[in-house]
C-alpha cells in the first residue's frame, strides 16, 4: 500500500499557481500607459489602456460631421480622445462643450461659469479650454469630468476623463501627454 503524500506536497501546485497569478496580475498595471498618434492628425496622446475605435456623425456648428473618437476603461474611469474636422473651430468647440455637459446633464448656464474652467494648456494647439463639472451619467449614477477642448487649424479635439474621483497624477500624465508637434 503506498502511503499519502505529505500535505506540503500537494500544495504545492496551488503555490506554484498562486505565484504565477500574482507575478501576471503584476505585469498588468492598472494605468498601463501608452502613446497614441490616431490617424490624420499630428496629435500626440497618452492612454492609460487599450482604446477602442469609433466614428460617428454628430451635428457641429450646425452641420453634419464625423466625429472620431478612441476610448478606454480602467480603474473606474473612462478615458476618451476625439477629434473632428470643422471650418470654424471657436464655434465647434463652443458646441461640443454644450454637448458634453448635456450628456451628462449639467445645467447648459454652467457652461459659462469661470468656476467650472480649469487653465488648460495643450502644447501646439491654437485655442484650448478646460472644463470641470459633475452630472449624472445615462444609468443615472453620479459621475464627475474633466476635458480639454483645443484646435489647430481646422481640426478641434476634446480629451476627457469620466469617472467618480481621480488622483492628480492620473489627470497630469492624461492631460500633459496631449501634444500638436
Amino acid at each position: 500500500m503506498l502511503s499519502p503524500a505529505p500535505h506540503h506536497a500537494m500544495c504545492r501546485p496551488w503555490s506554484i499557481a498562486l505565484l504565477l497569478a500574482l507575478a501576471l496580475t503584476a505585469c498588468n498595471p492598472t494605468f498601463n500607459w501608452r502613446e497614441l498618434r490616431p490617424e490624420g492628425t499630428p496629435l500626440e496622446a497618452l492612454l492609460p489602456c487599450k482604446p477602442e475605435v469609433a466614428e460617428r456623425s454628430v451635428p457641429l456648428s450646425g452641420s453634419p460631421t464625423v466625429l472620431h473618437m478612441h476610448s478606454c476603461k480602467t480603474g473606474g474611469l473612462t478615458f476618451a480622445l476625439a477629434w473632428a474636422d470643422a471650418p470654424d473651430a471657436g464655434a465647434a468647440l463652443v458646441d461640443w462643450q454644450r454637448a458634453s455637459l448635456a450628456a451628462i446633464r449639467v445645467d447648459p448656464a454652467l457652461h459659462a461659469d469661470p468656476s467650472h474652467r480649469w487653465s488648460a494648456k495643450v502644447r501646439g494647439s491654437t485655442l484650448a479650454q478646460g472644463i470641470l463639472a459633475e452630472g449624472t451619467d445615462p444609468q443615472g449614477q453620479p459621475v464627475r469630468t474633466r476635458a480639454v477642448y483645443f484646435a489647430r487649424g481646422a481640426q478641434v479635439f476634446q480629451a476627457a476623463i469620466y469617472g467618480p474621483a481621480w488622483s492628480d497624477e492620473v489627470s497630469a500624465t492624461f492631460f500633459d501627454g496631449l501634444k500638436l508637434p
